[in-house]
C-alpha cells in the first residue's frame, strides 16, 4: 500500500460522547496511508466513545486542547455523536482551534453532528456542506449550502452525513490531507 499521507498529521478534536466509528475509521484510513493522528481534547487523559447510545471504548488523549496549535497539524477532523459536538461547540478553545485551521487554509473534515462545531465557530456561511439529517436545517440557517449527499467537498472542507458514508468520507480525507492547503478555505473565517 502506498504511504501517500506520510509526514501528514491529522488532529482529531473530540471529547466524551463522540461516535466511536467516526473517529476510529478515519484514523485508520489516515494511518494506513502513512499519516499520523493525534486526539486533541479538553479532557486531560482519556475520552470515552459511544456506539450509538451505548458507551464505547476509552481513548487516550494525545494533546490537551489548551496546548494544541493548528500550525502543528496538517488537517482537522471533528467526529460526530450526540454529546461530543454539543460539548465542543460551547468551548471557546475548541471554536478557536477549529477556526485556526480555516485561517491557515488547512483541510477540515467533519461528519454527522460534528459540523455543529463549525456552525458555532461561524465557519459555514456560503460553504457547500452536508451533515446528519437532524442538523441539515441548522446548517442552512447558518448560511451553508446543504445537499443530502454521502460526502460534500468544498475547497478543503469535507463533510459527511453518518457512519454509512465512512468509506467515501475516508477516501476524501486521505485525498484532501495529501493535497494540502486550499486558498478558499480562509474565506470562511468571519472573524
Amino acid at each position: 500500500m502506498t504511504k501517500r499521507a506520510e509526514n501528514r498529521t491529522l488532529a482529531i478534536l473530540a471529547t466524551d460522547g463522540f461516535e466511536q466509528i467516526e473517529l476510529t475509521s478515519p484514523k485508520e484510513a489516515i494511518e494506513n496511508a502513512g499519516g499520523t493522528c493525534k486526539i486533541v481534547s479538553p479532557n486531560d487523559q482519556r475520552i470515552q466513545g459511544n456506539k450509538h447510545r451505548e458507551h464505547g471504548d476509552w481513548f487516550d488523549v494525545d494533546v490537551k486542547l489548551d496546548e494544541a496549535k493548528a500550525e502543528d497539524f496538517d488537517a482537522l477532523l471533528i467526529p460526530g455523536g450526540l454529546f461530543n459536538p454539543d460539548a465542543l461547540r460551547r468551548d471557546s478553545r475548541a471554536l478557536a482551534f477549529a477556526s485556526a485551521f480555516f485561517e491557515q487554509k488547512k483541510p477540515v473534515f467533519s461528519i454527522c453532528h460534528g459540523p455543529q462545531v463549525l456552525i458555532s465557530a461561524g465557519l459555514v456561511n456560503g460553504r457547500k456542506m452536508t451533515g446528519f439529517s437532524a442538523i441539515q436545517q441548522g446548517l442552512k440557517n447558518a448560511g451553508a449550502v446543504v445537499t443530502d449527499e454521502a460526502v460534500v467537498v468544498d475547497e478543503g472542507l469535507v463533510t459527511s452525513r453518518n457512519p454509512d458514508d465512512l468509506g467515501q468520507f475516508n477516501a476524501k480525507i486521505v485525498e484532501e490531507i495529501c493535497e494540502g492547503k486550499h486558498a478558499a478555505q480562509r474565506e470562511s473565517v468571519t472573524a
